[in-house]
């Protein structure tokens, strides 16, 4: 793993490992991590320009550049036939995919993403709904209009759902900007913040830079070399660029990504974000009842728009207002404004995540 902790201007970098087991080629400070989920607050703060561009508003119906998702239906039961539906009781809004309420995503109970028809049929349809490999073939433009195609599994505005806002986001800031979405980030976050190693792909010559992916085999309880997301795999650009979980990053890169919000939308003395945008940004907007139904993926935090927040003190920080994201390949990252900290680690082995070492992480940050 690499470790990142900064107060200030006070940086430190540990580089802990190797690339790939049974390697000799050591972890670096340069190391180029598949960063995943990690990959939506910067789609919030893409939205948010847009925002304050005039270009989207945050209450406006999403129908307007993605006429695609107007006149929505909604499930009359999650796990019931797909033409069992009732009119939404209103439009999809821009702001329902920044904070997960739009009405779909991931169901995590009884079990992960069940054999209901609404499942299978966005499987049929290749949309990649969950977990961003195997990756869907399609173009922005024909996910869109494959995605329209299938109801809601819930009214907009209802309940928090894991990762579907982001999907559409994603082709939503695309077509307000008039650009690809790696050209938008690439131009108005990622040059500006000199995040040189951050996009949807990397040049060939930089494959050496990036770890071997691993997870456990949970029926036979080793650690496995994944197959999926092999560098190979990340030297074109993908078909859809993925505003859930598409872009590589380095360490440093997401520290300047990172300042950028502790900071309140200033870095390097330019101000790339309204002070009004990252407040709403790192803000909770979720009621308690939909806090709760987010179940252990928001383990009773809340969320601002592409992140969580935390709403109370926990076991990582005794005060609230702590926020950041992790990606589902073993990479996490927080801000705590109150002590003015920025924490990243990043990893390849997503037992991270669900062994206790993402928090174990966090409370030693907190407390160095």
């Amino acid at each position: 793993m690499v470790t990142l902790i900064a107060h200030d201007d006070d940086v430190h970098v540990d580089t802990i490992g190797v690339k790939a087991f049974g390697s000799d080629d050591p972890m670096q400070r340069d190391t180029i991590f598949r960063v995943a989920s990690m990959t939506k607050p910067i789609l919030a703060a893409a939205t948010m320009m847009l925002v304050e561009d005039g270009k989207l508003a945050l209450e406006e119906p999403v129908y307007r550049l993605l006429p695609e998702l107007a006149n929505r239906r909604v499930l009359t039961h999650i796990d019931g036939p797909l033409d069992d539906t009732v009119p939404a009781n209103r439009p999809i809004t821009v702001e329902d995919l920044l904070t997960f309420r739009m009405g779909h995503g991931m169901i995590f109970e009884p079990s992960f993403q069940p054999p209901y028809p609404v499942i299978r049929a966005a499987d049929d349809l290749q949309l990649v709904m969950g977990p961003p490999d195997p990756r869907t073939p399609h173009s922005p433009d024909e996910w869109i209009r494959r995605f329209a195609t299938l109801p809601l599994m819930y009214q907009p505005g209802e309940r928090w759902q894991y990762n579907t806002g982001s999907l559409v986001l994603g082709v939503l800031v695309a077509r307000a900007s008039g650009r690809p979405l790696e050209d938008f980030f690439r131009i108005r976050i990622f040059e500006p913040l000199a995040m040189n190693d951050t996009g949807f792909s990397m040049p060939a010559e930089h494959t050496g830079r990036m770890p071997s992916y691993y997870m456990t085999n949970f029926q036979t309880g080793k650690m496995e070399l994944q197959e999926l997301s092999a560098p190979s795999e990340w030297t074109k650009p993908p078909a859809f660029p993925s505003g859930s979980a598409g872009l590589l990053s380095t360490v440093d890169d997401f520290l300047a990504f990172s300042r950028l919000l502790l900071n309140k939308g200033v870095q390097g003395g330019e101000r790339l974000l309204s002070e009004r945008s990252v407040e709403l940004m790192t803000t909770n907007h979720l009621t308690p009842e939909q806090i709760a139904g987010g179940g252990a993926v928001l383990a009773g935090q809340g969320w601002g728009y592409g992140m969580s927040v935390a709403t109370a003190p926990d076991a990582v920080s005794s005060v609230p207002g702590r926020y950041g994201w992790a990606g589902g390949y073993g990479s996490g990252w927080f801000n705590h404004p109150d002590r003015g900290l920025v924490a990243i680690v990043m990893t390849q082995v997503s037992d991270f995540l669900f062994n206790g070492s993402l928090d174990e992480f966090g409370k030693l940050a907190v407390d160095s």
